[in-house]
């Protein structure tokens, strides 16, 4: 339902129960849920998109497509070599990435993420550089201009960035100006840019511009995207990496 919702903008309680095969009252019901965790918004009749100015609240992310976010992770794990250098971001599926990261040797990760220096404290093998900033308490992410400052101080092998969602023409778009501009320097000074998304951002709106993907150097995600944000990816010369096992160059 969530998928048609995005692609549609708006549809109606008795769409949905066609599309279904469902009675109304189960849609309404699937509704609420949809809700509650902020994906989407209810209105007279039917559901929409929420709005461009909210992202969904950081308890409801942690649990959403967790177990895609857990295959996106493994195969950016999958990419990065031992003895690496990298910038890891702010967000949900990047917090995946540094469980994945676990087997590796010898990392040194830059972050101003606090949830991704308490997963890999305990590793002998990563050492971990942590930006000073402000300290969001809802998603212990680190913006601020202390933290664009300290990441300028690096060239990393590798940055892997989050996204709350990719435009289909390509625009990379998220809520909060302060995150964006962490994410701007991440990728100004990466010498490889991943970017990971679970399928629900394609085409999702957010209000903040970060960039193009004409930025970013490959796209691990765990479903083929749309085929206009297809093109856009192949125009880029971007990497596309799917769940099932695709690459497609």
């Amino acid at each position: 339902m969530f998928e048609i919702v995005q692609e549609h903008g708006f549809v109606t309680v008795q769409d949905l129960a066609e599309a279904f095969n469902v009675t109304p009252q189960t849609v309404r019901r699937d509704i609420n849920t949809l809700c509650s965790k902020g994906l989407v918004q209810r209105h007279h009749g039917g559901v929409g998109v929420t709005y461009s100015t909210e992202n969904v609240d950081y308890t409801n992310r942690q649990v959403l497509y967790q177990a895609e976010k857990r295959l996106i992770a493994r195969m950016v794990a999958e990419n990065i070599p031992s003895r690496a250098s990298l910038f890891i971001n702010i967000g949900t599926t990047t917090e995946e990435v540094a469980k994945a990261l676990h087997g590796h040797e010898r990392l040194r990760v830059i972050t101003n993420n606090l949830n991704v220096a308490t997963i890999l404290r305990g590793n002998e093998n990563i050492e971990t550089l942590v930006a000073g900033g402000v300290v969001r308490h809802r998603d212990c992410g680190i913006v601020g201009e202390s933290a664009i400052d300290f990441i300028r101080q690096f060239k990393v092998d590798y940055g892997i960035i989050g996204i709350s969602g990719i435009d289909l023409d390509g625009t990379l778009l998220d809520y909060d100006y302060r995150e964006v501009r962490a994410a701007q320097a991440i990728i100004e000074n990466a010498r490889k840019v991943f970017l990971v998304a679970d399928h629900s951002k394609f085409g999702r709106n957010a209000m903040v511009r970060m960039g193009t993907l004409e930025d970013i150097d490959a796209l691990f995600t765990d479903f083929m995207p749309p085929p206009p944000l297809i093109e856009e990816l192949e125009r880029a010369g971007v990497q596309l990496f799917v769940a099932n096992g695709d690459i497609k160059e």
